[in-house]
Order: structure tokens, then C-alpha cells, then sequence
């Protein structure tokens, strides 16, 4: 069998290499030593990694869907969104300013993207939080210049002021989904939040902080990652406690009260007198008056 391993041809020797680094390559593959536990963990975190980077092309994209399809965003907090695009944002600038592996925060760069196009979605169909005769236009020009300001200015900061911004993204974590998670619990509903989001970030948060372990070691990335797969775990038991609710006020129909008569008093006689209905009762035939005349 290494008679095969070791004679790959070179387009998939130099891929393995790529994902895995040559001494694991040789190790996993070439020699087949499945008893290198080193190299197993550092293979599976990058199998991890590079899965996760895929999936989150599209992880937000079921959410956008369910937007674009009810024409509503009810039921979506705007200021998470706006907090947790920041946290992925700066993640995003600290782990490439410090030059870590793009499987491990590839993720973070997509879901920035996708989380900027679900805020301006929440702008574009206000719910009911949101006044609608102001100008949509304008608001999402001006979310529009924010985002793009916002990431040149983190791209262009120092690794010392990153650092701090890193720190706080544990509490913009925190904050981004308190909002929504009172919100659902408020209306009973989730609204139009994606379920399959929810679950991708939470099987998501779960691989990060073994990828993360496993080829950065960095605390203040990993306690991010905790955090966060705390907070959607909450969200994922909210969209099971709400399942099936809509969040809208539901009419009884087809069923007509009856209301008892109401005494009131009588404002000229003081006596207690019965409120009758609009409608008058149908009066009775009118009795035919009978003449008595004495018959001589």
C-alpha cells in the first residue's frame, strides 16, 4: 500500500502537503502511520478549518432567503446585527495581522460580508421597531460608508490597538445577542430568524475552539469563541421553545359575544334602568281595539 502512497501523482501530493505540511504528509500518508496522534489532530483541525471557511460562504444565506422571501425582517434585532458584524470584522483584521492561518478565521471575513448585506436588509424592511416613513435611502447610504470606513480603519490599525479590539469583542458578543435573544423571548417568537444558521454557528463555534487550540493558541481568540457558542446555544433553545409561533397577534373569528345588559342610572328619575340595544326589539301587532256598544 506506501508502494501507492508514495507514488501520488504530484498535483495531489502538493495539495496534501499545502493543507497538512510535509512532515504530517509523510507521516499520514506516505508511511501510513495512523499512530501519529500529533498529526492526526493537526490534520482533523485543518479538515475542520477549511470546512468551516466553506461553510461559511453560505452560512448566513438561508437567514437572507427567509428575508428576501417574506419581504420582512420581523423579528431580527438591528443592533445585534450590527455588533456581531463589528466582532467579525475585527477578528477578521486580528487574525490577519497576525498572520494566522486563513482556515482558521476564513469564516469570519464571509460571515462580515453576508452580516452587512443582512443589515441593510433590516433597514430596507423596517419592522414594526423601526419607523417607516423615514428615509430608507439615506440610512443605507450611510450603513453602506460606515462598513467600508470601518474596515479600512481596522485594516489600517496597529497589532497593539487590534489586540484591545479583540478584547472587546467578547463583550460585543455578549451585547449583539442579548438583543435578539430579548427580543424572541418578548414576542414568543423568533421571527424570521434561520434555524439552520443557528445550528451552523453553533457546530461552528464548536470546531473554531478546537481548530483554534489546535494551530493558534490564542486565549483572547478562544474565549470569543466560547462566548459566543454559549449565546447561540441559548438562541437555539429559543427556537425550540417557539417553534411554530409567528409572532402575530392572532383574531378570533366566526365567534359573536353576547353582552349582558348593563344597568345604568337614569340622570332625570335616579332609577336603575337597563341599557337596550341599538337595534329595537320587533314590535307586536297592534291589538284590534274592541267598541262596546249596548245594543237596544
Amino acid at each position: 500500500m506506501t508502494s501507492i502512497t508514495r507514488n501520488l501523482p504530484s498535483p495531489i501530493r502538493d495539495l496534501g502537503i499545502s493543507i497538512v505540511g510535509k512532515k504530517c504528509y509523510t507521516s499520514l500518508v506516505e508511511n501510513l502511520n495512523v499512530g501519529d496522534i500529533e498529526c492526526l489532530k493537526y490534520s482533523l483541525s485543518k479538515g475542520l478549518g477549511l470546512g468551516i471557511v466553506v461553510g461559511g460562504t453560505i452560512m448566513k444565506v438561508p437567514q437572507l432567503l427567509l428575508i428576501l422571501g417574506a419581504r420582512s425582517a420581523r423579528g431580527l434585532s438591528l443592533p445585534a446585527y450590527v455588533m456581531e458584524t463589528l466582532a467579525y470584522a475585527i477578528t477578521t483584521a486580528y487574525s490577519f495581522r497576525h498572520d494566522f492561518p486563513f482556515s482558521t478565521y476564513g469564516e469570519n471575513f464571509f460571515l462580515t460580508i453576508q452580516n452587512t448585506i443582512i443589515t441593510l436588509l433590516i433597514i430596507y424592511f423596517p419592522s414594526s421597531s423601526l419607523r417607516r416613513g423615514q428615509n430608507v435611502a439615506s440610512k443605507l447610504a450611510a450603513t453602506a460608508i460606515s462598513a467600508i470606513a470601518a474596515g479600512a480603519t481596522l485594516y489600517s490599525l496597529p497589532k497593539e490597538t487590534l489586540a484591545l479590539l479583540q478584547i472587546a469583542t467578547l463583550p460585543l458578543s455578549l451585547f449583539s445577542k442579548v438583543p435578539q435573544i430579548q427580543q424572541n423571548a418578548r414576542a414568543q417568537s423568533t421571527g424570521q430568524l434561520s434555524a439552520v444558521a443557528v445550528v451552523a454557528q453553533v457546530a461552528g463555534c464548536l470546531a473554531r475552539l478546537f481548530t483554534t487550540a489546535q494551530e493558534v493558541g490564542d486565549q483572547l481568540v478562544a474565549a470569543g469563541f466560547a462566548l459566543a457558542l454559549l449565546l447561540n446555544i441559548v438562541l437555539g433553545a429559543q427556537m425550540w421553545m417557539y417553534w411554530g409561533n409567528d409572532g402575530k397577534v392572532k383574531e378570533e373569528k366566526g365567534e359573536m359575544k353576547v353582552v349582558a345588559p348593563v344597568p345604568v342610572k337614569a340622570e332625570s328619575t335616579g332609577r336603575s334602568e337597563i341599557l337596550r340595544s341599538s337595534s329595537p326589539l320587533p314590535r307586536a301587532s297592534t291589538p284590534t281595539r274592541k267598541w262596546a256598544r249596548k245594543v237596544d
